[in-house]
């Protein structure tokens, strides 16, 4: 009798377990915001730059859409130089390896420049920025300034008071202003993969253009 009972009874208790209601789903993690620590060339990149050539801050990784990010950037408050601290305007985000570019131009290319051939130091340089979300002219290919990989350099400030542009003295009458240009553009070649100067075109007529990059460098 008690078998029959256990016989008739399990089956209903199996299907009691088969049809019960299902456990309840873990919830689902979403995650609102993700810093991850920089990588070790990011890492490398920022000491060295911190070390030897400019005051700056990290900025936070940037994605704006259509392609456009700055992602590694940082904000820089001052070069320097052999003799002390360079000023530089209108300056935007820019990777680490554009900013340690840049500043390793100016104080070996441009301050020294100046030094030897005009007979003054540098104080500033002045720019027309750097990030922008935008397309090469004429192209539906994105700029190298839509990853802040790009800085675009119109003059610069002697400690003597002198202001040099490239839009008034890539012509200059004056021999010394005519090589100071030219030895700051060679200069500028041997660093960045790409530099486009007024010899590229009209658009540039009035700065140099300067990008990091690992293709093929180009400079005209």
């Amino acid at each position: 009798m008690v078998a029959l009972t256990l016989a008739l009874t399990l089956p209903v208790l199996l299907a009691g377990c088969v049809g019960g209601p299902p456990p309840a789903p873990r919830p689902v993690r979403t995650a609102t915001t993700w810093n991850p620590r920089a990588a070790p060339d990011s890492r490398m990149c920022l000491a060295n730059l911190s070390q030897k050539y400019a005051n700056f801050t990290p900025l936070p990784d940037q994605y704006y859409g259509a392609g456009c990010s700055a992602v590694g950037a940082v904000r820089i408050a001052s070069l320097r130089s052999d003799g002390g601290m360079l000023q530089i305007s209108n300056l935007g985000p820019v990777t680490c390896p554009l900013a340690s570019t840049l500043s390793g131009w100016a104080r070996f290319g441009v301050d020294r420049a100046a030094r030897a051939i005009l007979g003054s130091p540098l104080v500033r340089i002045e720019t027309m920025g750097s990030y922008a979300c935008r397309t090469v002219a004429g192209t539906s290919r994105l700029s190298a300034h839509a990853s802040a990989n790009a800085v675009d350099v119109s003059g610069f400030v002697l400690a003597d008071g002198r202001r040099i542009t490239v839009l008034r003295d890539w012509d200059s009458e004056n021999p010394q202003i005519r090589a100071f240009i030219a030895t700051i553009r060679t200069s500028a070649c041997k660093r960045f993969g790409t530099v486009l100067s007024p010899e590229y075109n009209a658009a540039h007529r009035d700065h140099f253009h300067l990008e990091v990059g690992s293709g093929r460098p180009f400079c005209q």
